[in-house]
């Protein structure tokens, strides 16, 4: 398939998180003139302060953002940041209704892949001439900016991003006297590494419920996405195959067991009896706090980077970007521009760096700031390195119902009600459906 040619070629020439997806529009144009929110008030100096009102997603619990705000008004007397709050479950719906309703200045998109989905009922504002009129150096990002550039319009500016890292439990490695992972390891060499450490009480792996946690393997090379149902989705096959290895041998948590049981992938390792967990770069803070209020059943952990394929050099993940953007309705769209530009700034990274955030710039001082956070294992910064993040869901249309296919199909693979080849076999069929 042609567009399938195209992804594929494009995806594999970004350094960090690259797609382009053309398709939908209906973006405005920028820069436009601002007006005065109704009750501006005068800021420090006289000048007359603007009030812009930004949405995102349980920000009185996310120090990375409130810092980076603090910081901006700070900086900005004469801008305002009015929050809106929303809590997580609830924030694509009532986020919908806010923008249909004209109500925000900009907002923080919470699934990347549904970016599409706001650029074609004419949400996202074109940051283009924003960008040129600035001289913002979109290098900076690494390709974290690609895919919200659709119909060469810039419609988000990459805040945070997260990727795939392999926590490790360093008192399993010590106690049976084996190396630690390196930042260079196959999976076919992390499976071994599982099946070694394995017995007496401790799993060598464990991987959580999502199918992203077998299926984005399969992915990471850049050659392929979860929507090339074409191939019959046979570039998932060996990473089924190798996890139900696992499983069978005891040596990672039944899929059933972790189901049923609620077990949620962080209280999984801080228990102490497993040697290897890939998970996303958020994990990091979390796992830290655990470990510094004595939450955590160990005495050290480390990360390496994620295990790749045979034909994949290493620094190669998965990952996904959060982006903010701004509403073409906005009354004062220079001063949300100053917000965004600020956020997704060098300055805004640092501050989402001092919390341990992984932010949509890497650079060496921004991975040092992380790395130098209490707590924070030995390494830390050769471990994030990474040399491609490839999307776990690309920007384009259907993404939505294909990844949800997915995990119910992953859900009967895992389980055992299907074989690996049956159950392959059904997403193909089911993804063309849903694609016709």
């Amino acid at each position: 398939m042609q567009a399938k040619r195209f992804m594929a070629a494009l995806v594999a020439c970004i350094l960090v998180c690259g797609l382009l997806a053309g398709c939908g529009g209906g973006a405005s144009s920028a820069p436009a003139a601002s007006t005065p929110a109704a009750g501006s008030a005068p800021a420090a100096g006289g000048a007359e302060q603007v009030t812009i009102q930004v949405a995102t997603w349980d920000y009185s619990s996310n120090p990375s953002t409130s810092n980076a705000v603090a910081l901006f008004e700070k900086e900005h007397p004469d801008i305002k940041v009015e929050v809106i709050d929303i809590p997580s479950a609830d924030y694509q719906t009532k986020l919908s209704v806010m923008l249909n309703g004209g109500e925000l200045d900009a907002y923080f998109i919470k699934e990347a892949s549904s970016t599409l989905e706001y650029y074609d009922r004419g949400q996202l504002l074109d940051l283009s001439g924003y960008i040129a009129a600035d001289g913002v150096d979109m290098s900076e990002y690494s390709g974290t900016d690609t895919p919200f550039n659709i119909d060469g319009k810039q419609l988000g500016m990459p805040v945070r991003t997260d990727y795939y890292v392999l926590f490790y439990n360093k008192d399993i490695f010590d106690d049976a006297g084996v190396a630690y992972p390196s930042n260079d390891m196959t999976w076919k060499e992390f499976e071994d590494l599982a099946m070694q450490l394995s017995g007496n009480g401790v799993y060598g792996a464990h991987f959580h419920t999502w199918q992203a946690c077998v299926e984005n393997w399969a992915v990471q090379d850049g050659e392929h996405t979860i929507m090339d149902y074409e191939t019959g989705y046979d570039f998932f096959k060996p990473y089924y195959e190798m996890v139900l290895r696992l499983q069978e041998a005891g040596a990672c948590q039944s899929f059933g067991d972790l189901q049923s049981g609620s077990i949620h992938y962080s209280g999984a390792f801080a228990a102490g009896n497993v040697a290897m967990l890939p998970m996303g770069t958020w994990y990091i803070a979390t796992i830290a706090e655990a470990m510094k209020n004595g939450e955590a059943n160990m005495e050290a952990w480390g990360v390496a980077t994620l295990p790749h394929p045979d034909n994949v050099p290493a620094g190669y993940s998965v990952g996904a970007t959060t982006p903010i953007a701004i509403t073409p309705s906005s009354k004062n769209q220079d001063a949300a521009w100053e917000f965004v530009k600020f956020i997704s700034s060098e300055a805004g990274a640092l501050e989402y760096a001092k919390v341990g955030a992984v932010p949509g710039r890497l650079s060496d001082e921004i991975l040092g700031q992380i790395a130098s956070l209490d707590g924070m294992p030995e390494g830390l910064v050769d471990a994030l390195q990474v040399k491609s993040i490839a999307p776990d869901r690309p920007i384009v249309p259907n993404v939505t119902e294909i990844n949800t296919m997915l995990g119910q199909e992953h859900s009967l693979i895992m389980l055992g009600e299907l074989s690996v080849d049956e159950g392959l076999a059904e997403m193909a069929e089911r993804a063309a459906e849903i694609m016709g």
